[in-house]
């Protein structure tokens, strides 16, 4: 099974937990002082909310695998369309460790492309950048991130594995 993932930036934190929390009709699968997660089972959604970046409104759009084979099916699928890609391989962001790559639509809307390895105690701690956080750290892509997002649009120009 795939899931579908939407990350929504929000203003106010708690009144969107709330909210949202009453329209799924469950709490959250995890919250943090600038995040939350619903896991939802029906429609298969991994939807989740965070204070970072530039405005409110969505920030991307993904497909989340349930393995690395599922993963790797979406690329090919990807590839042989001949859509641009940013490969990040395993990175760390959103609280989660995961092998992941990026895609961006006509419009300039991101789409990630990720299988979930385990969980992280921090928002954007990397795995070649120091727990504390850094540019390095690769995610939530908007046209508008800055360095002290600790995120960055994929750049399919650049030599980097990101910004």
């Amino acid at each position: 099974m795939k899931r579908f993932h939407v990350h929504l930036h929000v203003d106010d934190l708690a009144g969107n937990i709330g909210f949202y929390s009453r329209l799924f009709a469950q709490d959250p699968a995890r919250v943090e002082s600038d995040y939350a997660k619903w896991m939802l089972d029906d429609p298969p959604v991994n939807f989740a909310i965070s204070t970072r970046g530039a405005a409110a409104g969505v920030d991307h759009f993904g497909i989340q695998a349930e393995n690395a084979d599922a993963l790797i099916a979406l690329k090919s699928r990807a590839e042989s369309a001949s859509l641009s890609l940013e490969d990040q391989g395993e990175t760390s962001c959103c609280y989660s460790r995961s092998e992941k790559y990026w895609i961006t639509d006509p419009q300039g809307v991101a789409w990630e492309h990720f299988h979930t390895l385990g969980t992280i105690p921090v928002y954007g701690e990397s795995h070649d950048a120091p727990a504390t956080g850094s540019a390095g750290a690769c995610c939530s892509p908007s046209a508008s991130s800055t360095v002290q997002d600790n995120c960055c649009v994929p750049n399919t120009k650049s030599s980097t594995r990101c910004c």
